[in-house]
C-alpha cells in the first residue's frame, strides 16, 4: 500500500513568493514518523531561496529549516503544524496562506 496525498496546495504570492503545503497519509507509522503522516512545507523567496521550510525527511525525523538553519520540530498535530508553518511565513514577510 502507497502513501495517500491528503493535502496538495501552492500559494503564489503577488512579489513572486511561493508557499507549497504537501502532507501524505502513510499506510502505517514507522518509528521515524508515529504519527503516520510524511509532509513538507516550504515557502520560497522571488529568487527561489528557501526561507521556511518544514519536513520530515527519512533519517531526519520531524524538523525545520528557517533562513538556512535546520531545527528540530515536535509534531503535536496536523493542525499545529499547519499553523506553525503559517506563523513562521508570515515572520518571514510571507503573504496569508
Amino acid at each position: 500500500m502507497k502513501a495517500t496525498a491528503i493535502k496538495r496546495r501552492k500559494y503564489p504570492f503577488s512579489d513572486g513568493s511561493i508557499a507549497e503545503i504537501v502532507v501524505w497519509q502513510l499506510p502505517n507509522p514507522t518509528p521515524e514518523r508515529p504519527h503516520g503522516l510524511k509532509y513538507r512545507l516550504n515557502y520560497s523567496l522571488p529568487d527561489g531561496t528557501t526561507a521556511v521550510r518544514f519536513d520530515n525527511e527519512l533519517g531526519k525525523s520531524d524538523h525545520k529549516h528557517i533562513q538556512g538553519v535546520e531545527y528540530p520540530y515536535k509534531f503535536e498535530s496536523l493542525e499545529k503544524l499547519l499553523a506553525d508553518f503559517r506563523k513562521e511565513v508570515k515572520k518571514q514577510g510571507g503573504g496569508k496562506i
